[in-house]
């Protein structure tokens, strides 16, 4: 996919600052009573709570409507897993039948070492990294691991792994955890190597990257110049190996559908019964677009993919909204396959207006904006932008959710017919909740008048920054005829990330902001700029593992930005590093000529994307965006960690019952509730929506 929509970190300050989430391993509460926002913490991540407010408010049919949309959005968990590696589901039902049937001493630092590793596993959806992609590396030792699976009865495994052979599914589950040489990286972006064969991701089998690449030039080359073209490859396996869904034609590479009746299809079957049980208390217009899904679904064709996400970015009245199928291509080294996501919502009013504004002034934007006239948008068509309160997260959107969510991907759709763009409202404020008082401003930002500006404005600064990011950057500018949007490769996703950052950097510093009463002051954006060259130069970095390099997308986004920015302004001393008493400090001196630089890197990352320029954006990205500064990510490592912060966050979800009237037996409410620990919660997710065999 050549754009992605996502942005995943939650950018106000004192919650997060671009992708840090500042969490401390103290559990605070807040809000109403005494709601616990944190639940767990272990290794680099913190378990969160988020409320649903104005749920109990909305009548039967809504909370109807929402209950069905979330079991929907649960019911694929399985498939993101086994996208992401195809051991992943062998590991977890193992993981789970010790967790589930052991006997032996749970208060040993062996069990402690057990837990903590599978806890890691689910919050990752496998047993790579979330966000870094390196497998995980456990903490307990082979021989511990065999004494635990010794106990475990055989009806507790997923024996179906291999013919119900017990001794060949624990030796292939055990290499996989043990050997550090197998599957290291998730997904590989490294210029010169093949990507597929070093990635573990598993939407390739047996083709090279070169295959790969030229099997979906010629499907793209075979629709000729059409307008409208689908998004080749987006829900399909490639391979070459002979599987029990289709029949290969030599040795050629061939596509596997996902859909119902092929690939994933009882997981998906799961997911359109709870579609239909939704579509019977759905208003006219959601009927058609949960039609349009259904169809998809059983079909596979991309075209009926097209046609929902046309009827879902043309509902803009609609109070509950939702998302769910194959949509975003992180997970793809090559940026064609869509992982498995969903989630379910409904509109937060009061707070919209904000977004609202925003959109109602695109064209000024796009009108405005410092790139090539060429490259912009003469007619800006349905941008369309809410705030949102999330009731149900599921596949890549859990427990690690994005705050803001921009679709569909499509450039043809988005250019004919617009696009949404949400800021999930109940998400920042958890954040907030959860972050509050931990020490990260006071040790990493000099300036007393740069903390306070945080302090008072950074919650805003980072919602308007989503805002922006998600409703106007990714919807702004236009390719030149002839660029189909997949030209740069595996440095799509970042290079269009560092688009719709600079989009949301250039505007929140303009004084239109003020005039259209958005912020009061541009100290907002000052703020704002502080935090963002602040993580992007500086703090981040705790999110790497010494020695390694930059390699998720949105890391290499920011710090591509930052770099450039620092090293073009350095002859007028824009952005400084101070050092102060051993400690590195990123500060900004010039802000005004500092959205100058905004703007210019904007203009050229617009020229990358609207040309397809290959070379420009991986030099932007390999130039700036990967290296390490090795003492300085000591540095930040010691200080980080002195804190006892966990730079990693995510969330639970909160749970739904249908509520029977006593006499009739009829439904008569749906309740939610916030009681379910970290691990309840995935238990039961394991239990409940486990629809797919072992290896698929």
């Amino acid at each position: 996919m050549g754009d992605m929509k996502r942005i995943l970190t939650i950018i106000a300050m004192g919650a997060t600052v671009f992708g840090m989430e500042a969490c401390d391993k103290t559990d605070k509460k807040g809000g109403e009573g005494d709601f616990q926002w944190t639940i767990d913490r272990f290794d680099d991540i913190k378990v969160m709570r988020y409320r649903v407010p104005g749920f109990e408010e909305l009548g039967l049919e809504q909370k109807l409507f929402i209950y069905y949309l979330s079991e929907a959005a649960l019911s694929g968990r399985d498939i993101l897993w086994d996208q992401n590696f195809d051991c992943n589901l062998a590991v977890r039902r193992t993981l789970e039948g010790i967790y589930r049937t052991w006997e032996g001493d749970r208060a040993s630092a062996e069990w402690a070492a057990f837990e903590t590793y599978l806890k890691k596993v689910w919050f990752a959806n496998g047993v790579h990294h979330h966000y870094s992609g390196d497998k995980f590396v456990p903490g307990f030792t082979a021989e511990y691991f065999d004494a635990l699976l010794a106990g475990v009865p055989n009806e507790a495994l997923p024996l179906d792994f291999s013919a119900g052979e017990r001794e060949q599914l624990l030796a292939a589950v055990r290499e996989v955890i043990f050997d550090p040489a197998l599957y290291p990286l998730r997904v590989n972006q490294a210029e010169g190597e093949d990507l597929l064969a070093t990635s573990a991701m598993n939407y390739y089998e047996g083709v090279s990257q070169a295959e790969a690449e030229k099997f979906y030039a010629d499907m793209a080359a075979a629709g000729g110049s059409d307008p409208t073209p689908v998004s080749y490859g987006l829900n399909s396996k490639l391979t070459r190996n002979k599987p029990k869904y289709a029949t290969p034609q030599e040795a050629a590479p061939y596509e596997i559908v996902w859909r119902e009746g092929g690939m994933y299809g009882a997981a998906i079957s799961q997911i359109v019964f709870w579609l239909e049980k939704a579509y019977e208390v759905a208003g006219e217009t959601q009927k058609k677009i949960i039609k349009s899904l259904i169809e998809y679904y059983r079909t596979g064709d991309l075209r009926d993919f097209d046609a929902y996400n046309v009827a879902w970015v043309e509902d803009t009245a609609s109070e509950i909204d939702f998302v769910n199928g194959f949509i975003e291509s992180y997970g793809d080294p090559l940026g064609i396959k869509g992982s498995w996501e969903a989630n379910v919502s409904f509109v937060d009013r009061e707070a919209t207006r904000r977004t609202q504004i925003i959109s109602d002034n695109a064209q000024w934007f796009e009108d405005n904006s410092p790139v090539e006239p060429r490259f912009r948008k003469a007619e800006v068509k349905g941008v369309s932008a809410r705030v949102i309160t999330v009731a149900t997260i599921g596949g890549d959107c859990y427990p690690a959710t994005p705050i803001g969510i921009n679709l569909p991907n499509a450039d043809w759709i988005r250019r004919d017919h617009g696009s949404k763009s949400v800021t999930i409202q109940n998400i920042t404020d958890a954040y907030d909740k959860a972050a509050e008082g931990n020490g990260f401003r006071e040790e990493f930002v000099l300036r007393e008048e740069d903390r306070e500006r945080m302090k008072k404005y950074g919650s805003l600064g980072g919602n308007l920054h989503t805002d922006l990011h998600e409703c106007l950057g990714h919807g702004s500018g236009q390719l030149v005829p002839g660029v189909t949007g997949t030209e740069l490769r595996q440095y799509g996703s970042a290079v269009e990330e560092s688009r719709a950052d600079l989009f949301a950097l250039y505007y929140i510093a303009d004084p239109k902001l003020v005039e259209l009463g958005l912020i009061p002051s541009l100290d907002v954006a000052w703020a704002e700029y502080a935090s963002y060259m602040m993580n992007g130069l500086q703090t981040q970095l705790a999110r790497i593992v010494p020695g390694k390099s930059v390699e998720e997308s949105h890391m290499r986004n920011r710090q591509a930005i930052a770099q450039w920015c620092y090293e073009r302004g350095r002859a007028d001393n824009v952005i400084e590093k101070v050092v102060r008493d051993g400690k590195t400090y990123v500060v900004v001196n010039d802000f005004e000529r500092l959205r100058e630089l905004v703007g210019e890197l904007l203009g050229e990352v617009q020229r990358i994307k609207s040309e397809g320029d290959f070379e420009a954006g991986r030099d932007f990205i390999e130039n700036y965006g990967v290296r390490v500064d090795p003492a300085l990510h000591a540095e930040v490592l010691e200080r980080y960690n002195a804190l006892d912060l966990a730079p990693y966050g995510g969330f639970v979800n909160p749970r739904y019952e249908l509520v029977r009237d006593l006499n009739s037996g009829g439904i008569s409410d749906v309740r939610v509730t916030y009681d379910e620990s970290y691990v309840d919660q995935m238990m039961r997710y394991g239990r409940d929506y486990s629809f797919l065999p072992t290896r698929n």
